[in-house]
């Protein structure tokens, strides 16, 4: 039974008390890792993490010489063991050293890709899961084995994965629990909408994309998902996104088609990517509300769009206006004037439509005239484009 991210953060959390090995089952970029380091915040534990896939045979029992009397660690309680930098041991004598130093405080230690490592370091690492000791060396009581796999075809449920996996040996899975972890777009919604520092951990456009279209959040990888893709949507993915599209802001360069194009398509593969960067031109064609009215050189900006960005913007403007850009104030409405004479013609006459449309706009721009110019101006401008696209109609 595949769990959410919550259920299975708190299946994991009960195996662990329990005193057994979870072994968490997901996709690539499912969030296992992020899982476990929340597990360890709960449990205010220390975190180890190894990857299992970039480690080599003997990196766990084979000393690299030349090795001195320095590089071999003897620990009081769980035997010695050589220090070889990059490796398994090294972690390990970082992991007995603060065991040492911490002996009330739990630790864990997450193994993962477990399964992407070689049948050779898988079972160099079969007395560490089983026994909790290899050579001379004994863990730590207060030490939690976590371990994480992608799925592979002999996994009930997973016939479909393609995975460059090499199947667990039986005595582990015996020996672990196993627990499945499925891709939730309520439950990731929702954490991705926590505010942290003031701002939502993950961009809004990507939220409200995903609010929208749920299914888009993981598509899983068999070779009947997308055919013509060789990348799929992960959480992981959709994170990575996330940072793009700031700093795409910052260098202003959502107007970029193109740009914007292929770095959603490099994370979340043809289908949806092109999708996605669809959805982010439409909402954001190149300057956000913020930008247009505050950034000096907006208007500049503004000229070298194409019309239909223009006008998005402008309509992205109004839809600010009861809030927090009101057109009543100079300043904002000197600023929307000044964008909306770089628009065409019909351009202008469709934005002067949709604001005389606006309740009671009109009235409250025009009973401010008298006393603050940048309204007079966008007013003025306003009776003069409606006559002009009545003449036109005429």
């Amino acid at each position: 039974m595949a769990l959410t991210y919550q259920a299975c953060l708190q299946a994991t959390n009960v195996v662990v008390a329990s005193g057994s090995v979870p072994t968490i089952v997901g996709e690539a970029g499912i969030g296992k890792s992020a899982l476990v380091a929340d597990l360890a915040r709960q449990r205010h534990a220390k975190l180890f993490t190894t990857v299992v896939s970039l480690v080599e045979k003997g990196d766990l029992v084979i000393p690299v010489p030349p090795l001195t009397s320095d590089s071999f660690v003897q620990t009081e309680k769980y035997g010695s063991l050589a220090d070889v930098q990059f490796g398994y041991s090294h972690t390990l004598v970082a992991m007995i050293r603060y065991a040492e130093a911490h002996p009330d405080q739990e630790i864990i230690w997450f193994l993962d890709e477990f399964n992407r490592g070689t049948q050779a370091v898988q079972s160099e690492l079969m007395n560490l899961v089983l026994q909790r000791q290899i050579n001379t060396l004994t863990l730590p009581k207060q030490v939690h084995l976590i371990l994480a796999e992608n799925p592979d075809a002999t996994m009930a449920g997973f016939e479909q994965s393609r995975y460059g996996v090499t199947p667990g040996d039986a005595a582990i899975a015996d020996r672990t629990t196993r627990l499945v972890l499925t891709a939730d777009a309520t439950t990731w919604l929702a954490w991705a909408t926590q505010t942290s520092a003031g701002q939502p951990r993950i961009h809004p456009l990507v939220t409200a994309y995903l609010a929208e279209n749920p299914a888009d959040l993981h598509v899983v990888a068999t070779t009947n998902a997308m055919a013509d893709d060789d990348l799929q949507p992960t959480p992981r993915a959709w994170e990575r996104v996330s940072q793009a599209l700031h700093e795409l802001e910052q260098q202003r360069l959502l107007s970029q088609t193109a740009v914007v194009a292929a770095i959603m398509q490099g994370n979340l593969g043809m289908t949806v990517g092109t999708a996605f960067a669809g959805y982010v031109q439409e909402q954001r064609p190149g300057l956000t509300v913020d930008q247009a009215y505050t950034t000096a050189d907006a208007v500049a900006v503004f000229k070298a769009l194409a019309p239909a960005q223009q006008q998005q913007i402008l309509r992205l403007c109004l839809a600010a206006n009861a809030a927090e850009w009101p057109l009543t104030t100079g300043s904002t409405a000197q600023r929307f004037s000044e964008l909306l004479a770089a628009c065409p013609a019909d351009g202008q006459f469709a934005i002067a439509q949709q604001l005389a449309e606006e309740p009671d706009l009109l009235e409250q721009l025009a009973a401010v005239t008298a006393t603050t110019p940048g309204v007079a101006q966008l007013y003025q401008q306003l009776t003069t484009i409606g006559q002009r696209g009545s003449q036109i109609e005429v």
